[in-house]
């Protein structure tokens, strides 16, 4: 349940900070500084008390790993797991998380809580996209960064602030669907296959897929992420 805390913190983190706006500034800050560094915290105790044997030394691969079923019509799960590479990303979130809040104590002087809910629920989002191991659950947390950051550029951003939102809205949102595309292409080509609705990735790293679709789905993740970066021409 750890792993499912780790993403759940943010979010209610930042439930915590817009209600919190009623108190005055100050309140919503120091909330929003305890929750990524709780998240920072978490990750270093993981970190120092994790087992990182290589996976052939050991019966297990993961050093967390939480699964439930949520829409198993559609093979649909609550699939997270973390190994080392995650978990120097999710610390990593945690720190630059506190960071961005110290960064904003005197920048930001109006609708503090607000401005607090939507930068955690982003972080919240990024934490989610580097547990999950089920694709569908990977691209609803990447759809979730999509509306708060929004609202950041569109109520916090300089000049031409609200056509930079739009705009960022609109193109963040075509690279998004394009890779959804990319998703569902190897969603139903593993149906095709064994005949079984899954989005497990591990189940996907088993498919031997034609060249040619693996270059499209390849050219669909690919614009998903480098509109994300954002990376030149993107």
């Amino acid at each position: 349940m750890i792993l499912v805390w780790l993403i759940l913190i943010p979010f209610v983190g930042g439930l915590l900070c817009w209600q919190a706006d009623r108190w005055g500034d100050r309140a919503p800050r120091w909330i929003a500084l305890a929750t990524m560094l709780f998240v920072l915290v978490i990750s270093l105790a993981l970190w120092v008390t994790g087992d990182f044997a290589l996976p052939g030394e050991v019966t297990r691969h993961w050093l967390l790993e939480w699964r439930t079923s949520w829409i198993p019509r559609f093979g649909i799960e609550i699939h997270l797991a973390m190994d080392g590479l995650s978990l120097i990303l999710v610390a990593l979130t945690g720190f630059l998380g506190a960071l961005a809040v110290l960064c904003s104590w005197h920048e930001i002087d109006h609708r503090v809580g607000f401005f607090h809910l939507n930068l955690l629920f982003i972080l919240g989002g990024v934490v989610g996209v580097f547990l999950a191991l089920d694709l569908f659950l990977f691209f609803l947390f990447w759809e979730v960064m999509l509306v708060p950051m929004y609202f950041l550029i569109g109520i916090w951003g300089s000049d031409r602030r609200l056509y930079s939102a739009i705009k960022f809205f609109l193109f963040t949102l075509v690279g998004s669907v394009v890779m959804l595309l990319g998703i569902l292409a190897v969603y139903f080509y593993h149906q095709s296959v064994t005949g079984v609705y899954s989005f497990d990735v591990r189940q996907f790293h088993e498919l031997n897929l034609p060249f040619d679709l693996q270059w499209w789905v390849f050219l669909a993740f690919f614009l998903g992420f480098a509109v994300k970066v954002p990376m030149l021409p993107f």
